[in-house]
């Protein structure tokens, strides 16, 4: 959705500025910043700047100000001292929180976000409706400055790019659960024409494949661009400014959020008062590599483990700083193997009968095992996990359990778990009948739930403040089998790091479902693919399983048919350098034909568009609606609107054909 400047110039000179100011350069500057949401002061005398063009994250902790920041550059909030300066004429983008349950198609839902096209059309139904042939020529050449013979096209694309399927493109926003209808709010910002874009945590309904594509997308994106995330590697993929918010202040670093890290860590090295604690995180780590070493030539997991948790090590003074840090407690026994599935079937009981997920599992678990589950949305990843921890019978089969197994589940919704009415304290003594409650306490204060917050209702509490106490209450029960699904989704990045910290010392066995890469590459040690109703193991690392979902999501969004993954998994490299060339060729082929249709089409898009323009030209001299010209104008109004309907027909095919091509591609 878009922020509309407020009635400044476009020449980039006029500000949201006192008059006189001397701030003439584009560019957004906070200077001397102070706001206080209450009782509690978000900024004090904060001050930085962000130049045209570039891509800058936002990071910091949860309730630090990020999205404040982002309510005052649309206008939404005003400070309470100092100034926020960016040009006046800027377009703001931005994400909307809301999505009506309305009848409109989807496609049409993405253009509303180009609400300049928007108004121009309705001038143009308004002419046409009061007979004003010069008002309407004038909507109309308006309209093909704004790009809109394109517009259709260009939404389609993003809709197909964010995991929309062209049948999709055509069904009422009603129709799409929550998470599909924020796809389509951001389809709307990125359809908007913008000069700044506010992306807000843009990846947390995304799967693998919309990720990747929105990182390609945001990377030619040609504004400004500032955005919120807790995926560390969607912030590495496109920012080269880390503003970083911290203390009431907004401190500015060149680079991307690694870059940042590291930046930092050297700072608090400097500054480090708490050196004793740093050393024995570092020895946590350093005992695991050397442990995890021994194997390293098993795998090429164990590799990219090392790199990762090396690169811990490294910025371990960051994390120290950080006032949220836990570890897993030792499982009180590790029996092997964990679980065993023996003829399982995964799925649901409807009133229509059984909906089969997964079929045939032949599986078992042992002790040590760290396993991430790929796969893309609706696949089955969380019916799988539900199924192993129990929380979902399975349809057929048997899933049987070691001697001692003690599951620990972490659950996509498992905030809602929480009840909302007691405290901390109280819902962990309920787990824990007949502990001490300074014990209690103490466990509570390591995940930073100290005094009167020990003792709150937890309804209040953010996202990530009931995300860690969920955590607490699972680390409690000292599970030896970790299932976790999604556990990231409201932590911020330092609660993001110091999970993967506590899960590369955890001493049991792991089944991890995630987007974050990071948290992915850092804690498991081999892959398990799910999909087409199966699991299968991937024998390869994340980067090799981005290629393959891409390639994979694709074809699929263009109706061909590629090779299972099952097949290629047990390949060597001779053989599946020899299917990637064979691959490469099947493809080549397909996109000739492909390519030939699409010149076609444009040639008669360029036709029909300049058929389109001199008759729009005819139509807005106004000598043409003279009396003697009556059946000029008629037949001119008839070609004009004949010319229209062929050009979308063909602009409809040509988005088609575009989108089977893009697949390929």
């Amino acid at each position: 959705m878009q922020t509309p400047g407020r009635g400044a110039s476009r020449s980039f000179t006029a500000y949201n500025a006192a008059p006189g100011s001397q701030y003439l350069i584009p560019v957004i500057r906070i200077e001397s910043l102070t706001l206080q949401r209450g009782t509690k002061p978000l900024f004090e005398n904060a001050s930085a700047v962000v130049h045209p063009g570039e891509k800058a994250g936002l990071v910091g902790a949860n309730g630090s100000g990020k999205s404040t920041l982002f309510s005052l550059l649309r206008g939404k909030l005003h400070a309470d001292a100092g100034e926020l300066y960016f040009p006046a004429a800027w377009r703001v983008a931005h994400v909307a929180q809301e999505t009506p349950a309305v009848d409109r198609t989807a496609l049409d839902y993405a253009l509303d976000g180009d609400t300049r096209l928007r108004e121009i059309e309705a001038d143009m139904a308004r002419a046409q409706a009061a007979h004003d042939g010069h008002a309407e020529a004038e909507a109309h050449i308006a309209y093909a400055d704004a790009d809109g013979y394109t517009a259709a096209s260009r939404a389609g694309a993003l809709l197909l790019g964010l995991g929309f399927t062209l049948k999709e493109t055509t069904q009422p926003v009603a129709s799409f659960s929550g998470g599909w209808r924020m796809r389509l709010n951001l389809a709307q910002a990125l359809m908007c024409p913008s000069d700044l874009l506010l992306l807000d945590e843009p990846t947390n309904h995304l799967d693998l494949d919309a990720i990747v594509w929105l990182e390609d997308w945001l990377k030619r994106y040609t504004g400004t661009l500032l955005i919120i995330s807790h995926d560390r590697e969607f912030l590495d993929g496109i920012c080269g400014v880390t503003l970083h918010v911290e203390n009431r202040q907004v401190k500015r670093y060149t680079g991307n959020y690694s870059a940042f890290e590291t930046r930092r860590a050297e700072q608090l090295v400097l500054q480090q008062s708490s050196y004793e604690r740093q050393q024995r995180e570092v020895a946590h780590l350093q005992s695991f590599v050397d442990r995890f070493r021994y194997t390293a030539s098993k795998a090429r997991q164990a590799q990219s483990r090392i790199k990762m948790l090396e690169k811990m090590e490294k910025l371990a003074p960051v994390h120290v700083s950080s006032p949220f840090t836990f570890e897993f407690r030792d499982p009180l026994a590790s029996p092997n193997p964990m679980m065993t599935l023996e003829h399982v079937n995964c799925g649901y009981h409807t009133k229509d009968g059984e909906k089969l997920v997964l079929g045939g599992l032949e599986f078992s678990l042992l002790n040590g095992q760290r396993i991430g589950l790929l796969g893309a949305n609706g696949q089955g990843k969380s019916t799988l996990v539900k199924t192993l921890a129990g929380t979902l019978a399975p349809l057929a089969g048997r899933v049987g359990q070691g001697k001692g197994l003690s599951i620990g589940y972490f659950a996509q919704h498992q905030l809602e778990t929480l009840r909302e009415d007691r405290s901390p304290l109280q819902q962990l003594a309920a787990l824990a009948p007949g502990v001490r409650e300074q014990d209690l306490r103490s466990f509570l204060g390591s995940f930073n739930f100290h005094g009167e917050m020990a003792m709150s209702p937890v309804g209040p509490f953010s996202g990530g403040e009931k995300a860690r106490l969920a955590l607490a209450l699972l680390i409690w029960q000292r599970p030896n089998l970790l299932l976790l699904d999604e556990p990231t989704n409201h932590l911020d990045l330092e609660m993001r790091e110091a999970l993967t910290v506590a899960l590369a010392q955890f001493e049991g066995t792991l089944i991890l479902v995630s987007h974050d890469r990071h948290l992915l590459r850092a804690t498991a040690d081999q892959f398990m693919l799910v999909g087409n109703g199966k699991l299968t193991p991937f024998d390869g690392d994340l980067d090799e399983y981005r290629i393959w979902l891409l390639q994979q999501a694709a074809i699929r969004r263009a109706g061909l048919t590629g090779q299972p993954a099952a097949e290629d998994t047990g390949a060597n490299r001779r053989e599946q350098r020899r299917a990637d060339a064979q691959e490469r060729q099947r493809l080549a082929e397909l996109r000739k034909p492909l390519q030939k249709e699409i010149a076609a089409l444009e040639k008669q898009m360029e036709k029909l568009s300049a058929e389109k323009a001199r008759l729009d030209a005819l139509l807005a001299d106004q000598d043409i609606y003279k009396d003697a010209n009556k059946n000029l104008v008629t037949e001119s109004l008839r070609q004009q609107a004949e010319t229209k309907a062929k050009l979308e027909k063909v602009e409809a095919t040509w988005l088609e054909k575009q989108a089977s091509l893009e697949a390929i591609s």
